[in-house]
């Protein structure tokens, strides 16, 4: 158990430790050196500002945006929720400066689109320097699957049997192109063009594709970009992540109203015309990045990393041979099947309340009061609630006309290791 908590972490400060298929072109060590020392902005991946605050051991100042400040101040508590930080209030840092607190870009990104919510300030004063160590919830698909088969026993046999036939009638209307990513990873390099056509079609049977697509161009442009915008948040010590948020937005009509990365799934021809809308320079490399970058990921986190990728084959196989080979995958699947069980709402917390259990184990004995999204240190950084040695005081907050934040009433609440309530984006599709 402790194992997968610690795959599914990455310290952007210490070398890649990750054990990873075999026979793929390239390790995530290389992977690394090159994001790092072969793009503009690679340089943030190690010496962000994020993760400086970390390892500073110092007070962090981190902004909650909340649309229930009346709800929390007649509870006195700040429940967390899940997602990418399993189970964690999720924030963005703020920066101590003499105008006041800096928002990060991301924050700020969220101050200016969500005006009808309450901007909180939590100050987090940690016991130590804390170890710089992010979740990455593309990573987490091997505890996904172990919780669910630990728990199955709470689902009706017809419930086991329709997660079971969702999964398999996915993974064979998909396998073709999963096939052919494991293909590209272990070296054997196919058109661009017909690759993200075919990624396109197979996120509708395998909507986990979605969230590697876009979190894989997301990291293209974040890293690449040039702009005076990018250029100012680097100085910073920010990668920019308002880049990410109009290419989500530009990608799928109404992103806006339902932010569900099971939509995103431009065409070859679409990906392109975004790219080059958002950054014209970016435009001829994106495809091909796409394609080199999501075979790798998708091999390392949808294989168990004693497998072969040139071995494995989706095409034919059945649903326990494919537990043991893509473990990651398939738990991948199961945890965004599962939740459009009718009953799934009374269900939710055995397998939520389960990870963040196991999660917040793992960052307290790892020192780690603020985890962080790990696919990249964007910014997206939350607070554990079950950390025993740390203090987290809690602020209303109002912005002045230049963008800082200034604390104005202490809010008597304390973080706790509650759940907020359930919630699925309504299904799209049907299988």
């Amino acid at each position: 158990m402790r194992d997968e908590w610690e795959h599914a972490h990455t310290d952007y400060t210490s070398p890649a430790q990750r054990h990873i298929p075999t026979s793929l072109t390239e390790s995530e060590s290389d992977w690394r050196h090159y994001l790092e020392h072969s793009t503009p902005n690679g340089w943030l991946i190690r010496h962000n500002a994020m993760t400086e605050a970390l390892i500073s051991g110092k007070p962090m100042y981190l902004l909650h945006t909340t649309k229930d400040i009346d709800a929390i101040r007649a509870s006195r508590e700040l429940h967390v929720s899940t997602g990418c930080l399993v189970g964690a209030l999720y924030c963005s840092p703020l920066t101590s400066q003499r105008g006041g607190l800096r928002p990060h870009n991301l924050g700020a990104y969220l101050m200016r689109t969500k005006p009808s919510t309450t901007p909180m300030v939590l100050e987090v004063t940690p016991d130590a320097p804390i170890r710089p160590k992010g979740v990455d919830y593309l990573h987490l698909g091997a505890i996904h699957l172990r919780i669910y088969l630990r728990y199955q026993s709470f689902l009706t046999r017809a419930e086991n049997d329709q997660l079971d036939r969702a999964v398999l009638a996915g993974l064979h209307a998909a396998a073709a192109f999963l096939d052919l990513a494991l293909h590209n990873a272990a070296g054997h390099a196919t058109p661009a063009p017909q690759f993200i056509d075919q990624l396109s079609e197979a996120v509708a049977h395998v909507p986990f594709l979605g969230y590697l697509y876009f979190e894989v161009l997301s990291e293209y442009l974040m890293l690449r970009s040039t702009t005076p915008e990018t250029k100012t948040h680097a100085q910073a010590g920010e990668l920019n992540t308002w880049l990410y948020k109009r290419l989500a937005f530009a990608a799928v009509d109404s992103m806006d109203q339902l932010f569900d990365l099971a939509r995103f799934n431009p065409r070859h021809h679409r990906l392109v015309q975004i790219v080059q809308g958002l950054e014209p320079a970016l435009g001829p490399g994106a495809a091909d990045y796409v394609r080199r970058r999501l075979s790798h990921l998708f091999a390392r986190t949808a294989l168990h990393p004693s497998q072969d990728a040139a071995s494995v084959t989706f095409q034919g196989a059945d649903l326990a041979t494919l537990r043991k080979a893509a473990p990651g995958l398939i738990g991948q699947m199961v945890f965004r099947e599962i939740r459009y069980l009718p009953r799934y709402r009374q269900l939710y917390h055995f397998f939520e309340k389960a990870k963040a259990l196991e999660a917040w184990d793992y960052w307290n004995s790892e020192g780690i009061p603020t985890p962080f999204n790990g696919i990249l240190p964007k910014g997206e950084i939350g607070i554990n609630p079950a950390y025993p040695s740390s203090t987290v005081k809690v602020w209303t907050a109002e912005p002045d006309g230049k963008g800082y934040l200034h604390p104005t009433e202490e809010v008597a609440a304390v973080l706790t290791p509650h759940l907020a309530s359930w919630w699925a984006p309504p299904r799209h599709r049907e299988m």
